[in-house]
């Protein structure tokens, strides 16, 4: 008689690339993994090309899945986000008890995931949200994973999680419990919008020395390879090197490529969610609207013809020159990450999530898209001062901005002189001169906004939150609106 298969330790719902190779991960680590997708052909498929040989045990149906399962069952949708998830859902709770865990990795909001956690609780059974980064190679062997939802599910997942997620030069796993309900989506929402802005500003730099400095493919390349060997190690300016000097039989792919991107919708949401909790996300929100004019391709070149092509004066190339470059590039990624962690500070506190920093810094240090060194220095930071206001008040990082700030002055300048636009960079230098300016002509808009529509102002020789109004026309008035909203 042929022995009883032993259960599975967990089960992933969605066989994509994604799904597969999280499966193939578990598997790696000893971990029996239940594999089920709803056209079950693909299951087959699976079981007979890539988990060849391995201890995957396939299911066909929701009822032969959770059977196969050890208790508490843990199940993991790897699937589209949205509906899917609601749907996927729905059909699993009449077959899970108390105490079972359902978790989601895809991209979702993290709005759903708050959802879906009262939900989940209500019925007694565990929720978990946790951000997935790093693509294909990072599911396959080794991913940043940022869990929330419900704390009392994460002691029965921990130890897979932290197993399978990729692990620091000193072996430390890029998986920690985030926080409650949304919280682990969320920060896979602000991770996915530094990503935008990273990416933007690699490019802002690539066409500067494309059309300013004229370099070719090659020479930008060697550059991106050097800049990878200074504080500006990461991921994205690792791949941007290989991706500029890498050829097929017609020649440079990169020259090639139609210069509209595409989105899913994560930069995005980090945006509106910056606008609903009043955080100045400049950067990242400059490289989201960057991507809607490049889609505009059409419109584009039909202004180009109206106003003309431009013709860049080169520039002459030097080290010093180069260098400006590389520090500005520097400058921009720590005023973005800055913006990203102010908006998670705020909403830690609005949604009560305690949020620690430093573990999100280490959850981001390898595996995920924005993997870099430089992450180590702000768990650093996080780690010397949990209650650190402001990532710019660092020292380190203040002694950064400080030595670079000229070379972004002299970079932006250059760029608005020739007409190269660079959004995300410009961006990041105003929202520095801004953030620290202690006073700015903000006065007169409270002005304006009670001329016009008496919504009062507060005044430097009062106590903050008294709020006045001026009969500026001469109205014999003394009704004004409410106060106004900081």
């Amino acid at each position: 008689m042929q022995a009883m298969q032993q259960k599975g330790d967990i089960a992933v719902i969605g066989l994509a690339v994604m799904g597969q190779n999280l499966i193939l991960n578990m598997n790696d680590h000893g971990f029996h993994v239940v594999a089920y997708n709803r056209t079950t052909s693909k299951v087959d498929e699976f079981l007979n090309g890539n988990a060849k040989g391995t201890n995957i045990i396939g299911a066909y149906s929701i009822e032969d899945m959770v059977s196969k399962l050890k208790v508490p069952r843990k199940i993991m949708l790897m699937v589209k986000a949205g509906d899917v998830v609601d749907q996927f859902i729905d059909a699993l709770v009449p077959h899970l008890d108390k105490g079972d865990i359902i978790i989601d990795g895809g991209n979702s909001n993290f709005t759903d995931s708050e959802r879906r956690t009262h939900a989940l609780k209500a019925k007694g059974i565990y929720f978990i949200g946790t951000g997935v980064s790093g693509g294909e190679e990072g599911a396959r062997f080794g991913p940043s994973m940022m869990p929330g939802g419900m704390p009392e599910a994460w002691n029965a997942v921990k130890p897979i999680f932290q197993a399978i997620a990729a692990k620091t030069p000193t072996g430390e796993a890029c998986c920690e419990w985030v926080g409650n309900g949304g919280a682990g989506h969320f920060v896979k929402m602000v991770h996915n919008g530094i990503e935008y802005g990273d990416m933007q500003l690699i490019c802002e730099a690539y066409q500067f020395m494309k059309d300013l400095l004229g370099l070719d493919n090659g020479q930008l390349s060697e550059i991106f390879e050097r800049w990878n060997k200074t504080e500006l190690d990461s991921y994205l300016i690792e791949i941007t090197a290989n991706i500029l000097k890498f050829k097929d039989a017609e020649g440079y792919v990169i020259d090639r490529i139609l210069d509209t991107a595409g989105q899913k919708g994560t930069g995005k949401w980090t945006g509106i969610n910056a606008l609903d909790l009043g955080i100045p996300l400049t950067l990242i929100a400059e490289s989201v609207f960057a991507r809607c004019i490049s889609a505009q391709k059409d419109i584009r070149v039909e202004a180009e013809a109206i106003y003309g092509k431009k013709s860049y004066e080169k520039l002459s190339v030097s080290d010093e020159l180069l260098h400006d470059l590389q520090q500005s590039l520097l400058f921009a990624k720590i005023i973005s990450y800055a913006q990203g962690y102010m908006l998670m500070q705020e909403a830690s506190k609005h949604y009560h999530w305690d949020l620690n920093y430093g573990d999100i810094a280490l959850m981001w240090r390898e595996g995920c898209i924005i993997r870099s060194v430089f992450l180590d220095k702000i768990k650093t930071a996080f780690d010397n001062n949990a209650q650190l206001q402001n990532l710019l008040f660092d020292d380190y990082f203040k002694e950064i901005i400080s030595k670079a700030l000229p070379s972004v002055r002299r970079i932006v300048a250059k760029g608005i002189e020739a007409g190269v636009a660079m959004p995300a960079l410009t961006s990041s230098l105003s929202f520095f001169d801004g953030f620290t300016t202690g006073r700015l002509p903000a006065n007169l808009l409270q002005a304006q906004r009670d001329y016009f529509g008496a919504h009062t102002y507060e005044r430097l020789d009062k106590a903050r939150g008294e709020f006045f109004h001026t009969d500026w026309i001469g109205s014999n008035s003394n009704v004004s609106s409410t106060g106004y909203s900081i």
